[in-house]
């Protein structure tokens, strides 16, 4: 195989595996495109995946590389090593190429030398190959305005040179390739995508995509290291909690504190956050805070107008602004009440988030993978076209919820509301998203609550 004609290095990685394997190497070796190099790696397999590889040893455009449990990012860059193409793209073991996916996505690169990294739509199928949805993605020449979705992290081509210069993949992340690679290499490259499905993701219980809690602190880690790597300029925030007159909520006992109490200490505690306000015009609310955190908080009465039900936080916003409670400040987070179980580390994120991509606001929420109907006189119908086979990433549900809400002071003034222009959002777990409106949900608040000192203890 001469290097010099080599314009894609595919490689595969591998653990336990074996059941899929095979169709994921003939996928890559039956391309249009030909000048290819194939590395398949395993990572210390214990099934039949080994029997299956060596197969293909006596393939020209094959290399095969045994290793043992290194993870995904280490064999990442042991692929990025052995490349010999001028492109690079990762297949999971247990996915598949459509026939010309490479020679599509290398042509985009070949034609537009300044981008960096493209990648395209692709089917959901499930162990046997059957095809459950398709995925398709925002178009990024066209629509995209801020860059928080990531692309997938496999079947995704990448210039060598480029993935080079952003310094290959850290190796002390375990999962969230794609999202660590993405975060970082946005900030120098232009990146897009091909509105077609060329590959297939399918869907079993081995996923490491089933493991949410770890996806979202991962993504949090990655974000906050890539803000201090890179020395980025943080918003200067100022947190604020606004409770409504003679809401029972607020100084309901919780767990050792109350619900404002937990709340209040969940701010102070994120250090992104410069100065906490507590926004009132209830009375026990303005003692409660003068008792319990004087030295931490500062207290705000607002007038009663402003805690109206049709009043939007935009109108306690400008009060702030013109009783100068947020000058020298440039953006600020509302956090509701409502919501114990967010943890000081969403806060921050938020904030990282926002600065990274460069938000105007941002909201936490939650995909809502459920189907909605509403009622048109002539019985149910789907929303958004639920119902139909093809996955649009402009119509998928996500539900506000968490409470946080962050915004740019300078540019929501500009456009009047809150939330506004390129909206960001971070994704919270199912804890965080619980709201303590009813009492059942506040008896499972208390209970999450109990539930997490035992596990620090132990």
């Amino acid at each position: 195989m001469d290097s010099r004609n080599i314009l894609v290095t595919v490689y595969i990685t591998n653990y336990n595996y074996g059941k899929y394997i095979k169709r994921a190497i003939e996928s890559v070796l039956n391309q249009t495109l030909k000048n290819i190099q194939l590395i398949i790696i395993d990572d210390g397999s214990t099934d039949n995946s080994k029997e299956i590889i060596e197969e293909y040893a006596n393939e020209s455009v094959v290399s095969i590389i045994y290793q043992r449990n290194k993870g995904l990012n280490i064999t990442n860059n042991v692929a990025l090593k052995a490349a010999k193409g001028k492109y690079i793209v990762r297949l999971d073991a247990d996915d598949f190429f459509e026939p010309t996916a490479l020679e599509e996505m290398s042509s985009v690169l070949e034609k537009n030398p300044d981008i960096g990294l493209v990648f395209p739509d692709y089917y959901l199928v499930d162990p046997d190959e059957n095809v459950l949805s398709e995925v398709k993605r925002h178009d990024f020449d066209n629509e995209v305005t801020i860059l928080d979705q990531p692309a997938h992290g496999a079947c995704t081509m990448i210039r060598v040179d480029s993935l080079n210069t952003v310094g290959g993949y850290d190796e002390s992340y375990t999962c969230q390739d794609g999202y660590e690679l993405w975060v970082k290499f946005v900030s120098k490259f232009k990146v897009t995508n091909i509105n077609k499905s060329l590959f297939s993701y399918r869907r079993h219980n081995n996923n490491l995509t089933n493991n949410e809690d770890r996806i979202l602190s991962t993504r949090s880690k990655i974000k906050d290291a890539f803000v201090h790597k890179e020395e980025l300029h943080l918003p200067n925030v100022v947190g604020i909690i606004p409770v409504r007159a003679n809401y029972n909520l607020s100084l309901e006992k919780f767990g050792e504190s109350t619900f404002l109490g937990h709340k209040i200490q969940t701010l102070v505690d994120a250090n992104k956050i410069k100065k906490v306000l507590v926004v009132s015009s209830d009375d026990d609310v303005e003692q409660y805070v003068a008792l319990n955190f004087a030295n931490t908080v500062e207290f705000v009465k607002r007038p009663k107008r402003l805690e109206r039900m049709n009043v939007g936080l935009f109108d306690t916003l400008k009060f702030l602004i013109n009783e100068d409670y947020v000058n020298e400040t440039d953006a600020v987070l509302f956090a509701s009440l409502n919501y114990p179980n967010v943890l000081s580390e969403s806060l921050n994120d938020a904030i990282n988030t926002l600065a990274i991509f460069k938000a105007d606001s941002l909201l936490s929420v939650r995909s809502e993978e459920n189907k909605f109907f509403r009622h048109t006189g002539e019985g149910m119908r789907t929303i958004l076209q639920q119902d139909k086979f093809t996955k649009l990433e402009r119509e998928a549900l996500y539900k506000y919820t968490g409470g946080i809400m962050l915004t740019n002071i300078k540019t929501a003034l500009e456009k009047g509301k809150i939330v506004h222009g390129n909206v960001g959002h971070i994704v919270i777990g199912e804890k965080a998203a619980l709201n303590a409106d009813s009492k059942f949900e506040r008896m499972m608040c208390q209970i999450l609550l109990e539930k997490e000192k035992i596990e620090t203890v132990n």
